[in-house]
């Protein structure tokens, strides 16, 4: 086979591979199709030096809000992922199963950058959450929709990878738990993990950790106080590690309100490192606290997470919660899917979601990006 694009001469971090050095890259009808030193160069091959660049797998996040126009909450995918280096935006729950089709035939059908999604388990999925309106769509159990949730997710397999359920004073008001015990049976139904967001009590961050399954997902998890993930003496609370221990992920989900320094220091500080760092971009967010992946991960390493273990938690680990271990990789074979970072050293201001800041002494920033095999951003 011949390699249509080769990444020559850069550090690559490939975490699924423990790969950390120089090495070249090639890419091929939209996957990768070498990996090594001195790959041979065709007649047709396009070859970009990159000496002095950081390669990685495409960075995946997780958690993002993309249904453009359909709801309120959601951001142009294709601008977001080619300025942050994300080529896997993972919608989840802008959508429910009464406005998924519009989602994909409008949004992620017409996306350069690759969509996947959780499907909300409410039958409009996330509608009234903007500056003026507030309404928790899980607060009505009558939007509750398990049967067309399933018949969804089993007719769009190719883009759907969980479900996705919003429970918390915010989220589901008086229900308390009652929209999780909905959510956790389509999941099952399905065969497909599921992604629980948590804000305030209740129900308690405990509460949510004992009803999940292994492999599924908890997001927001270093939100503040109230339902923070560690005591008032800086411990990481002994469910949380009992979760983990059981198989639960825990995903960052920054957000508007789901992130702070605080809690974030008290979980590194007891060596409880995030499973995947995500944005969970919207809207309300884009523009501060949260602004992007690449600004998510920046946190995380100036809060003493180390360049890999940040990297892994934005390809690799990411790919294990979507249980598709074809991205997220730079083996021969994987998704074509590449991202170029460096990372600045100096004086950077990051904010929390409570208004905190701190100075951070590195950032992380895109520098490019490979979309199915080909050069697509910049130029």
């Amino acid at each position: 086979m011949q390699h249509e694009l080769i990444l020559r001469g850069a550090r690559i971090i490939d975490p699924s591979q423990n790969h950390d050095g120089i090495a070249d890259v090639a890419f091929a009808n939209g996957l990768v199709s070498g990996f090594g030193r001195d790959l041979p160069v065709g007649e047709e091959t396009e070859v970009r030096e990159m000496g002095g660049a950081i390669v990685t797998p495409g960075l995946i996040d997780l958690h993002t809000h993309v249904y453009w126009g359909g709801t309120s909450l959601g951001i142009d995918a294709d601008e977001f992922c080619r300025l942050s280096g994300v080529t896997t935006s993972v919608d989840t729950g802008s959508a429910g199963p009464g406005n998924f089709p519009g989602f994909r035939k409008h949004v992620i059908e017409r996306s350069e950058a690759r969509i996947l999604a959780y499907l909300h388990v409410s039958f409009a999925g996330i509608y009234g959450f903007s500056k003026t309106v507030m309404v928790g769509e899980s607060q009505d159990m009558r939007l509750m929709a398990p049967r067309e949730a399933v018949a969804v997710a089993e007719a769009n397999r190719d883009v759907i990878v969980g479900i996705k359920v919003r429970v918390g004073a915010h989220a589901s008001g008086t229900q308390g738990t009652a929209p999780l015990e909905i959510a956790l049976q389509v999941a099952a139904e399905t065969g497909l993990p599921l992604m629980a967001h948590i804000d305030e009590p209740p129900p308690s961050y405990e509460a949510v950790l004992a009803m999940l399954r292994p492999g599924d997902v908890l997001t927001h998890a270093f939100r503040p106080f109230p339902n923070s993930p560690v005591t008032a003496q800086g411990a990481v609370k002994p469910a949380v590690r009992e979760a983990r221990a059981r198989g639960i992920l825990f995903d960052i989900g920054h957000g508007k309100g789901s992130f702070a320094f605080k809690t974030a220091r008290a979980m590194l500080a007891g060596g409880f490192l995030p499973d995947t760092i995500s944005s969970d971009v919207h809207a309300l967010c884009i523009d501060g606290p949260a602004f992007d992946q690449v600004t998510t991960m920046s946190k995380m390493l100036c809060l003493g997470m180390s360049l890999n273990e940040v990297i892994a938690a934005s390809t690799v680990n990411a790919a294990v919660a979507l249980q598709r271990m074809e991205y997220g990789s730079l083996r021969v074979g994987s998704l074509g899917d590449a991202t170029v970072l460096a990372v600045r050293e100096g004086a950077f201001d990051y904010v929390d979601v409570l208004g905190e800041h701190m100075t951070g002494d590195r950032r992380i920033t895109s520098e490019g990006v490979v979309l199915r095999g080909q050069w697509w951003h910049p130029a």
